[in-house]
């Protein structure tokens, strides 16, 4: 039978994504990744793995727990498909705001212990702007770009995500996002929902967060990554030390560019199989709307592990 080769872009998972449990039968099955998981306690000394496994919701989704369990996960079920796949290979990864520290990881820009430090100390820089702050989100729906930036402008606040097409989120002060939110309708703008959050990530409001990540990057080891990693700020692949450092950086505060991202992953690389590593397949829901005809297989469990080996076992 002839295969034909693929190019391979790996997908990881960005906060809101979180689920009690997750990684927990992926640890029983695979011995690598209950090691991955216990490895992650002790380098941030405190139970992270029994937040992940056991909960409350509650204490998961505190933004200091549920970043490190996400990229704890990502990396996990990545760990999980080399150990069914051993010659597993990929081009390509990005990864929605947090998990673009996981696609960094797993393409070697840093290693593990590096890429968890860093999103720790990144979740506690953030919670601890949003504690400081009056902030919220609120995701447009049903609007061209061009409308809500119009709004934005009108109601001073931010453009946090560009995540597909007609779905847009906005970020700022809380008083000025529901405003927005109350002026939407009359932008033509089909619905506007505020976001549970506890502040407002990827706007102006992150600035304390951006300046404490970017010392902490000054002084992180950085490799050049083995793969093509594309980064949310500008939508391009970055490969120089100090250009990472910088898209990580810029990032806190500045527009996740995700239809953008995706674009340069299909027309720019030419990736054309998608593999989501992180809970709930919310970016090959997003992959399937910009691109009609494009998705992503989505790794979360062992279930979804195994249906993913059967489809890929062929290509390696």
């Amino acid at each position: 039978m002839l295969v034909f080769m693929k190019k391979i872009a790996l997908l990881f998972a960005g906060q809101g994504a979180q689920a009690v449990g997750m990684g927990k039968d992926l640890g029983e099955k695979y011995p690598v990744v209950s090691q991955l998981i216990q490895e992650a306690d002790e380098i941030l000394q405190r139970p992270l793995s029994r937040i992940m496994l056991e909960g409350p919701t509650e204490e998961l989704t505190q933004t200091m727990n549920c970043q490190p369990a996400l990229f704890v996960h990502g990396m996990a079920c990545l760990a999980a498909l080399k150990q069914e796949i051993p010659n597993f290979h990929f081009d390509a990864a990005a990864g929605l705001s947090l998990g673009e520290f996981t696609a960094h990881t797993a393409a070697g820009t840093f290693d593990f212990a590096t890429g968890l430090s860093l999103v720790d100390k990144r979740s506690r820089f953030m919670q601890e702007a949003c504690e400081s702050t009056q902030g919220a989100m609120a995701a447009m729906i049903g609007a061209e770009e061009n409308v809500v930036r119009d709004l934005a402008s009108e109601t001073d606040v931010d453009i946090a995500n560009l995540n597909s097409p007609g779905q847009i989120v906005i970020s700022g002060e809380s008083s000025k996002v529901s405003m927005a939110v109350g002026l939407a309708k009359e932008h033509g703008i089909r619905r506007a929902t505020l976001l549970n959050v506890a502040g407002a990530y990827h706007s102006r409001l992150m600035q304390s967060a951006y300046e404490k990540l970017g010392d902490v990057l000054g002084y992180t080891p950085i490799h050049s990554p083995k793969q093509v990693v594309v980064c949310n700020v500008d939508a391009k692949a970055v490969k120089d030390h100090e250009e990472i450092r910088n898209s990580l950086r810029e990032q806190v505060t500045g527009t996740v560019r995700w239809i953008e991202c995706m674009d340069y992953l299909l027309d720019v690389e030419k990736c054309d199989l998608f593999i989501e590593l992180g809970p709930g397949g919310v970016l090959a829901g997003l992959l399937g709307r910009i691109r009609k005809g494009s998705g992503a297989i989505s790794i979360t469990d062992v279930p979804s592990l195994e249906a993913a080996v059967e489809k890929l076992k062929a290509l390696f």
